[in-house]
């Protein structure tokens, strides 16, 4: 990861230290670096609802232009339309304005390349030193400069695309939605309505202001109680920028991302579509997921926690399946990224299909019970390599044997370590965590609990 850009692009407060002038700049850059022996650059731009979107909309497309490069807006749209219309519509570039699932105060740039994937470290070092430098790129003069133009039709056709991958009717199932107020908030009911289902929304409203607010993905209890409230087949929770999902099953129990790989791949292989394909993981994953797919002898890979990291693996190995267990699902045939509405149809396939309720099919993956605490230390690389801190990992993972298992993990952004224990109870995660937290302390390397 470099200075400004982490896996998930240039995220940050709105004009605290992600401001006007980066994305004013961003554009110039981005302009620049595709207008090649006086070739003229595309690029398409997406963003999500909050308020500072605009404003930054509004400055990439300067940079845009001003250095000769065509803007074309598909407006509050997606994270996977981006990527998807990218590539479909073989633009140079996409660039997606969103902070995900953080509140609205916080906004984000993220740059795709012309195969629908993020793009590569190589041009966004270069597009750091220039954020920090004084350098002053050429301005395009007279008709080489670039023009902004209505792109809507993008997003109408990414809906298309998602409606055709559907193969039964969604007829007699009644499904609960919740937008986040964010950018899946008129496209979701779409794509649900065209297919005949009988749609109940929730998180619909957006002001700017409230994306994510007590909904969507990261506050599933508005859906839980909305499936319950209205006895519906099921629900999908998005987040801001629709790119990830989460499931609520008829009788109100969270679905999460590791139970929609399971059932996904388990209805992948009785189809006969899974082939040799591993499901591709993070380190994060629940070892319920393992065991589940252990049963039904399907492999799996682990990776550092990022959806960047499951798609590179996944393309490196021809896997087909992959994600994260807060719902960032990639489905290799359909799509490059993670997708929120294309995970609840490839849900709903597998539910049409067997006749079977979501409960049932997430039925044979049962969670281990897991504490993830946060720690702040001294220095992450010398904790993790501290004598007494390995000897107290060691001791856990020996008494824990194979219905458990220990995780430390270092935090990209901040000065701490994550300290995590799955086990048959939630008592012995926590004895383990604090029997490990409590050699650190001894060691000198603990500051504090967060």
């Amino acid at each position: 990861m470099g200075k400004y850009f982490g896996t998930d692009g240039f995220r940050g407060e709105a004009n605290c230290n992600l401001t006007v002038d980066h994305a004013f700049k961003i554009g110039r850059f981005v302009g620049h670096y595709f207008k090649k022996d006086g070739y003229r650059p595309k690029v398409v731009i997406g963003k999500d609802t909050r308020r500072s979107s605009y404003m930054f909309e509004s400055a990439l497309c300067a940079g845009l232009t001003a250095s000769g490069a065509d803007a074309h807006i598909m407006h509050v749209t997606t994270t996977p339309s981006v990527s998807y219309i990218t590539k479909s519509d073989d633009f140079d570039c996409g660039i997606m304005i969103t902070a995900s699932h953080n509140p609205f105060q916080d906004n984000g740039i993220k740059l795709i390349n012309s195969q629908g994937d993020k793009m590569e470290e190589s041009m966004l070092l270069e597009l750091e030193d220039y954020l920090d430098s004084n350098d002053n790129l050429p301005y395009a003069y007279g008709d080489e400069i670039g023009y902004t133009e209505d792109y809507a039709a993008g997003r109408n056709r990414y809906i298309g695309y998602l409606i055709s991958l559907a193969t039964r009717s969604y007829k007699r199932y009644r499904v609960g939605l919740d937008c986040a107020n964010g950018s899946s908030w008129q496209m979701a009911k779409s794509v649900f309505d065209a297919l005949g289902a009988d749609t109940f929304v929730i998180g619909n409203t957006p002001d700017g202001l409230n994306v994510n607010v007590d909904c969507g993905s990261t506050h599933i209890d508005n859906l839980v109680k909305h499936v319950k409230e209205h006895h519906l087949d099921v629900g999908f929770a998005f987040d801001g920028d629709a790119d990830r999902c989460i499931a609520v099953d008829e009788n109100g129990n969270v679905i999460n991302g590791d139970h929609i790989m399971y059932l996904c791949a388990a209805y992948m292989k009785q189809k006969g579509t899974l082939g040799d394909s591993k499901v591709v993981t993070t380190v994060m994953s629940n070892m319920g997921l393992y065991k589940a797919l252990d049963e039904l002898g399907i492999g799996y890979e682990k990776t550092a926690v990022g959806d960047k990291y499951v798609a590179e693996n996944m393309r490196a190995n021809d896997h087909i399946l992959g994600g994260e267990q807060s719902g960032h699902i990639i489905f290799g045939r359909h799509a490059n990224t993670g997708d929120g509405i294309l995970t609840a149809i490839m849900v709903m396939e597998a539910m049409t299909e067997t006749k079977q309720p979501l409960s049932k099919l997430a039925e044979p993956m049962i969670m281990y019970p897991q504490v993830l605490k946060n720690v702040v230390v001294t220095d992450k690389d010398e904790t993790l390599n501290c004598p007494e801190v390995q000897a107290a990992v060691k001791k856990a993972e020996e008494e824990l044997g194979e219905d458990g298992r220990i995780l430390l993990r270092k935090s990209g952004t901040e000065p701490l370590l994550r300290v995590m224990s799955e086990a048959t109870t939630y008592e012995l995660c926590e004895e383990k965590v604090d029997a490990i937290i409590a050699a650190m302390k001894d060691a000198g390397k603990l500051i504090k609990i967060k």
